[in-house]
């Protein structure tokens, strides 16, 4: 369906509201252009034609194989920079003024890349976009798969870049692979050098993979996090303590996390839990996770959850809650301020 088919089912007057996305990666922002430019400067034989191609999956190990293989092509600081720029132009299209960016910083080590000098390129490129209206922070992510050693790794990339635009640690990747209990010490050392803790949890995995999150690691922020909905316990945990999940439709969908979930070989976006969820009283904030692989932006994510049922004045209160759970430095007056606007214009 067009973008212009899209937007009628929302008023032009929510269309126009600032908005802030919280849960999307850098390197899966990369369209085929991009993909393709820089395939050809590292002499990869590609086209746009297979980028989409490889853009489609079938599950989510499918798409693991392809994040990883796009991922390969940022192989210098300078790359990262370009990911970034486009990445910057596709939120500001989207009426966005505040994002924080998820940078694989796991990936970046493990292929021997200094995440300090491709960090100091991601920030000029970020400068860059602030001027524009658009300001962002960032989140080291580890690879779960990897194991403790490599994410204690990311932590250390972290306090050794000494940014404030760094607000917080996570784990992303396989989360059926390795314990949370094995991460104690990685999230520990990160609360201790003043970073937030997010983790990917409950889109593949069970419930439990989310109270283990949470009670095992002090997560503040879940990704994804749609196995709630089988535990109403769970679901009651999330409301009470006010921890809110990171909810990303399309790419539940394309990873087919959502049909695991549900125990069906396939899903439609209208079966999505996000509705059960948010009128359980859990904070939700809708994000794109990866919007060039999976053929999203943040303007479509609000039109899934319309889909789902939820009415537009319910979607005003989604979208402020991507302010007010947003990792925003205190000491950043300009992000203040602008979150302070966009919460004020959603009531």
């Amino acid at each position: 369906m067009s973008q212009e088919i899209q937007s009628r089912l929302l008023s032009g007057n929510f269309l126009a509201l600032p908005q802030a996305e919280l849960h999307v990666h850098l390197e899966g922002s990369l369209q085929p252009a991009t993909v393709c430019a820089l395939a050809a400067k590292y002499g990869v034989p590609t086209s746009a034609q297979e980028v989409l191609q490889r853009y489609a999956y079938r599950d989510f190990l499918e798409f693991i194989e392809t994040f990883k293989w796009v991922s390969s092509l940022l192989r210098a600081p300078e790359d990262f920079a370009l990911a970034l720029r486009d990445l910057g132009e596709q939120l500001l299209a989207q009426n966005v003024v505040y994002a924080e960016i998820t940078l694989s910083v796991g990936v970046m080590l493990l292929r021997h890349q200094s995440a300090e000098k491709n960090f100091d390129a991601v920030i000029a490129a970020a400068e860059s976009l602030r001027s524009c209206g658009l300001k962002l922070n960032f989140i080291f992510d580890a690879v779960r798969q990897f194991g403790s050693d490599a994410a204690m790794k990311v932590v250390d990339a972290a306090e050794r870049c000494r940014s404030k635009s760094i607000v917080a640690f996570g784990i992303g990747g396989d989360e059926l692979s390795i314990p949370a209990k094995e991460f104690r010490a990685v999230y520990e050392k990160a609360g201790a050098i003043g970073l937030h803790r997010l983790m990917h949890a409950g889109e593949v995995g069970g419930p439990e993979e989310i109270r283990e999150a949470i009670e095992l690691l002090g997560v503040e922020r879940i990704g994804h996090g749609i196995a709630a909905v089988r535990d109403p316990s769970l679901m009651d945990l999330l409301a009470q303590r006010r921890i809110p999940l990171e909810i990303c439709p399309q790419s539940n969908i394309r990873t087919g996390a959502l049909a695991k979930q549900l125990g069906l070989p396939a899903a439609q976006i209208e079966q999505h839990p996000l509705p059960k969820l948010f009128r359980h009283g859990i904070p939700v904030v809708l994000s794109t996770d990866d919007p060039a692989m999976f053929h999203t932006d943040l303007r479509s994510e609000y039109e899934n959850a319309h889909r789902m049922g939820l009415q537009e004045e319910e979607l005003k209160r989604i979208a402020k809650m991507s302010f007010e759970y947003a990792l925003i430095n205190q000491n950043d007056e300009i992000a203040i301020q602008r979150a302070g606007r966009a919460t004020s214009a959603l009531g």
